[in-house]
């Protein structure tokens, strides 16, 4: 297939775009590289530096794109609540005109990537697709408004369409990983820790009602969320949007987390306890249930150190050109 893949130089469409590619798809990337890394775009994918907004248009007017698979965006929950307007313009807008350009030029095969953000904090877990959504930031809400946006588009003008919520994503594959200028994942700080490039990685509370009193996420490999990509675009119906939870279905605790990064390591990994942050749910664990029904996905990296060694391998290789801040 012949495919645009947005945000590709980011961490999940730089991973995405790679598996496409190795999978022998003809793969164009646009990325303005405000977040994402030129390195991170595979060598065999046409590689646009531009805004997604100014340039799609063009890029799908040469025609024959078999799907887009949209990635580009702000994400940082804390930027977005201290500069809403740069995450509705840049989230909200810029998907406006690609679904705009797809539509100009009869592009109808669309794969979106949406996030957990989107349910806010979920009275249970494991958090299912038909829970209510009530976002608690401007990244989760402009997430939520591209997602009806989308719901739209396909019920008036044919759009063939899935939106895949992820949960926290990690690990890395075929040289490819995450590597962001500003980092707020825990995997990625904790090994950036290990690397030397912080002192120490904080504990946000260890007094949740959780088995170890710190907080519970759902972890899924960056590989297999890549594959569940592919299975979405090829099987999208016109004038249809579905939305898919992608996560284990295990959950794993900071604690875990942090233990196991020190027996991947073999680093120390000092840690401090800190306050609880405000808003952060003790416990998510998503359903992917309807996602291993209805798109015949697999996770197949669901072990915590499986996902760690790969996240490892490919921290340690960056060495000194991994991007770090002061703790």
């Amino acid at each position: 297939m012949r495919l645009l893949v947005t945000g590709g130089a980011g961490y999940v469409g730089g991973v995405t775009a790679a598996v496409l590619a190795e999978g022998g798809h003809e793969v164009t990337v646009i990325d303005d590289l405000s977040t994402g890394n030129r390195d991170g775009v595979h060598p065999a994918a046409r590689f646009i530096e531009a805004p997604v907004a100014e340039v799609a248009g063009d890029v799908l007017a040469e025609g024959d794109f078999d799907g887009v698979l949209h990635f580009a965006a702000r994400s940082l929950v804390g930027e977005s609540c201290e500069d809403p307007a740069a995450y509705w313009h840049g989230n909200v807008g810029t998907s406006l005109a690609l679904l705009d350009a797809m539509r100009a030029t009869g592009t109808t095969n669309l794969v979106f990537s949406s996030t957990a953000a989107t349910y806010g904090e979920p009275e249970r877990v494991p958090i299912t697709e038909d829970m209510p959504k009530a976002p608690t930031n401007p990244y989760g809400a402009t997430k939520l408004a591209i997602d009806h946006a989308i719901t739209s588009y396909a019920e008036a003008y044919g759009l063939a369409a899935t939106s895949l919520r992820y949960f926290n994503v990690a690990g890395a594959w075929g040289g490819f990983g995450e590597n962001r200028v500003v980092e707020t994942h825990l995997i990625p700080l904790v090994l950036q820790v290990a690397l030397g490039h912080r002192d120490k990685i904080l504990v946000f509370g260890d007094d949740w009602p959780t088995a170890d009193g710190t907080c519970v996420r759902d972890y899924i490999h960056v590989k297999d969320l890549a594959d569940a990509h592919l299975l979405a675009l090829e099987s999208n119906e016109a004038g249809r949007h579905r939305i898919y939870n992608l996560g284990s279905g295990d959950g794993y605790s900071v604690r875990q987390v942090i233990d196991t990064c020190r027996e991947v390591t073999g680093r120390e990994i000092p840690e401090q306890l800190a306050p609880r942050r405000a808003g952060d749910p003790a416990t998510l664990i998503a359903s992917s249930a309807k996602a291993v029904e209805e798109l015949g996905w697999r996770p197949e990296r669901t072990d915590l150190r499986t996902i760690v060694a790969d996240a490892w391998e490919f921290t340690e290789a960056l060495g000194d050109r991994a991007h770090s801040a002061p703790a």
